[in-house]
């Protein structure tokens, strides 16, 4: 069972004093040299996989810490203030530890989940096709029925943990003649092996030391037992129950990569001088420094609310929407406007400025563009509060 707020106090204290000396000695000190060098991070997801990450919002009763959202957003936001890209690579793997335990049958939860809790399999979420990003009900990948298995052919493209991961909850067709179309989806996890082939590892601007890579499924076979809940059209609505977490994890980061750019700035503002004074003391500076804390804070606090709806087991797309929308276009804000204030230092590859620069993009593009998160918020309001 997942703790509930009240008595989380204690634990949570415990786990984030944990995190916080995680983030201080294994990630800090190596953070920038990984991520220039766009290394995977093996000594820090040994870590992870130690301080129990990987099964962190993963149920007790399936070897998970069993963490509620609430601190999860806490933990996320802590590591994206080190290096956004860690918190990468246990949030896709969350994501399809969540819909598992939300829609599997019960078998098919002790049978995974303690083995994603504690790292032994690790993965994420397979949605994302090279011609469907944000229309999931576009995706091609089909699986096929055949005795008691499916054979699955399709590609997919920027996944995390494609490449280093072994297991991925993987979006397929099986009724592609389906109206309306989402009821001809089907959500799988697929082991790699026979058929599941990584075709590369996908270069990108930011988000480094992350694997996001593309593969293909070429008549790969997976047990009847694999189908997430048994039901075969169940898929959408399955693993948007995944993305409810992963959107709020998703702000959790922005407000974790916001903060950095923020704290960064105002450290270096008391510092730095022009015209015989420190800049924090010239207006169109002090002006900049007070908008982004006000962005922190304001980001942080839809994201808090965002994670205590969810842990009531609340529908959050209203919640979710808004937290991930503000958060991440406040990471996007500060993130410039710190390249500002720090002026050609910002511009360095011997400050964290432009990492965060270029990592903040992302945030406003994954788990749904910012676009798509402002429709959902008007269709929202208009359904909870009717004319």
């Amino acid at each position: 069972m997942v703790a509930s707020v009240e008595s989380m106090t204690d634990e949570e204290s415990m786990v984030l004093d944990s995190v916080d000396r995680f983030l201080e000695r294994d990630v800090k000190p190596y953070a920038r040299a990984l991520e220039h060098a766009d290394e995977w991070p093996e000594e820090i997801v040994e870590k992870m996989k130690e301080l129990g990450l990987f099964g962190a919002t993963i149920g007790q009763d399936y070897g998970g810490l069993g963490l509620n959202a609430t601190t999860y957003t806490k933990i996320v936001e802590k590591v994206a203030r080190v290096w956004m890209s860690v918190s990468g690579i246990f949030n896709s793997h969350l994501i399809m530890a969540a819909a598992l335990e939300k829609y599997g049958t019960e078998e098919q939860k002790q049978h995974w989940l303690p083995r994603f809790a504690t790292g032994e399999l690790r993965g994420g979420i397979a949605l994302t096709e090279p011609d469907c990003g944000t229309d999931l009900q576009a995706i091609r990948t089909r699986a096929e029925r055949q005795d008691d298995h499916y054979v699955v052919n399709g590609a997919k493209t920027w996944i995390s943990n494609s490449v280093r991961g072994n297991i991925l909850a993987v979006l397929t067709k099986t009724d592609p003649k389906a109206e309306p179309r989402h009821k001809g989806m089907s959500l799988f996890l697929i082991e790699k092996g026979d058929g599941f082939i990584v075709q590369k590892k996908l270069e990108k601007l930011g988000y480094k030391g992350i694997d996001s890579g593309e593969f293909t499924l070429e008549d790969c076979i997976v047990p009847h037992d694999n189908l997430i809940g048994g039901v075969e059209g169940q898929g959408l609505q399955h693993i948007l129950g995944g993305l409810a977490l992963g959107r709020i994890n998703v702000a959790a980061r922005g407000v974790g990569v916001a903060r950095a750019a923020f704290e960064d700035s105002l450290a270096y503002s008391q510092v730095r001088k022009t015209f015989g004074k420190p800049i924090c003391e010239h207006q169109a500076i002090a002006l900049k420094l007070a908008d982004m804390a006000t962005r922190v804070e304001a980001a942080r606090h839809l994201t808090e609310a965002a994670a205590k709806a969810y842990d009531t087991d609340e529908r959050v797309d209203l919640e979710a929407g808004m937290a991930k929308l503000a958060a991440t276009e406040a990471a996007m804000e500060n993130a410039q406007e710190a390249m500002r204030i720090h002026g050609a230092y910002g511009y360095s590859k011997e400050f964290d400025i432009e990492r965060y620069y270029r990592d903040a993009p992302l945030l406003c593009i994954g788990e749904g563009t910012n676009e798509l998160q402002r429709i959902i918020i008007a269709k929202q309001l208009v359904k909870k509060y009717p004319a």
